[in-house]
C-alpha cells in the first residue's frame, strides 16, 4: 500500500507601503524579481492612486519582459487621463485570488496605505504580510517618536524593512545611524525588521559585520524616481 504525502508550499503574500521617497516602490519590484528568478510564478500590482508620476507605469513593459506579471496602467492606458490616470485598475481588487506570489506596491503615506483596503480578502488573508519600508532621511520618519507614530498610524505593520538612504548622496555613516534609530523603533514596538536595503552601486562599501541586520542590495528600476 503506497500512502502519497503532498507537501504544502505556502505562496508569498506581501504588501509594501511606506513615505514618499522610502523606497518601497523599488523593494516591491526586488522582491518580485527575486522571486520570478527562484521559478515562482509573480504577479506585482500596482496600488498606488497617490502620486502617478511614481507607478509602476512606465516600466511595466520592462517587467514584463522579465516575466512578472502586472496588475496596473501603462503610460499608454493613462494618457490624456491627469489626475484621474491614477484610478486602481479593476483587476487588482481580485489580485490575492491569483494563483501564485502575490507583491503588492502600496500607495504612499497613510492614505496611500488605505488602498490596500480596496483590495478583496486583504483584511482577512492570513498569507499576507504588511511591511513597512522606512527611510530615516525622510521628514515623517526622521525621528524616533515620528517612526513610531508613522507606523501605527498604518495601522497593520507585520514587519519594516530599513531603507536609509539619500539618493546619490548616500553614505555608510548615514545608513548606519538611520537604520539604527529604526531598529531602536522597531524594538520598543515589537516588530520585527526583515532586513535592511542597500542600493547595490554601495556593495563595497558595505561589511556584514558592521550591521545588526541581514543586507540585500537593491537594483534601482525606477532612476526617474526618488527610490
Amino acid at each position: 500500500m503506497f500512502i502519497f504525502t503532498l507537501k504544502y508550499s505556502p505562496r508569498v503574500v506581501e504588501a509594501y507601503v511606506g513615505e514618499y521617497a522610502s523606497g518601497k516602490s523599488e523593494l516591491a519590484i526586488n522582491r518580485a524579481l527575486e522571486l520570478k528568478a527562484q521559478g515562482h510564478m509573480v504577479t506585482l500590482v500596482d496600488l498606488d492612486t497617490v502620486e502617478p508620476f511614481y507607478t509602476l507605469r512606465p516600466i511595466k513593459e520592462m517587467l514584463e519582459e522579465k516575466g512578472l506579471i502586472i496588475i496596473g496602467y501603462s503610460s499608454e492606458d493613462a494618457f490624456g487621463l491627469g489626475e484621474t490616470g491614477a484610478m486602481l485598475n479593476p483587476a487588482a481588487r481580485w489580485a490575492l485570488w491569483r494563483e501564485g506570489d502575490i507583491i503588492l506596491d502600496v500607495g504612499y503615506g497613510v492614505f496611500g496605505a488605505q488602498t490596500l483596503n480596496l483590495v478583496e480578502g486583504a483584511l482577512e488573508s492570513i498569507e499576507l504580510r504588511v511591511i513597512a519600508v522606512i527611510n530615516y532621511t525622510r521628514p515623517m520618519t526622521g525621528s524616533r517618536p515620528r517612526i513610531a507614530e508613522y507606523i501605527k498610524n498604518l495601522g497593520r505593520v507585520d514587519a519594516i524593512v530599513a531603507n536609509t538612504h539619500l539618493g546619490d548622496q548616500t553614505t555608510v555613516d548615514i545608513i548606519k545611524q538611520g537604520n539604527n534609530e529604526i531598529l531602536a523603533v522597531a524594538r520598543e514596538l515589537n516588530i520585527p525588521v526583515d532586513y535592511m536595503a542597500v542600493d547595490e552601486n554601495m556593495r563595497d562599501f558595505i561589511k556584514a559585520e558592521e550591521f545588526n541586520l541581514p543586507i540585500k542590495f537593491i537594483h534601482r528600476h525606477m532612476p526617474q524616481a526618488l527610490w
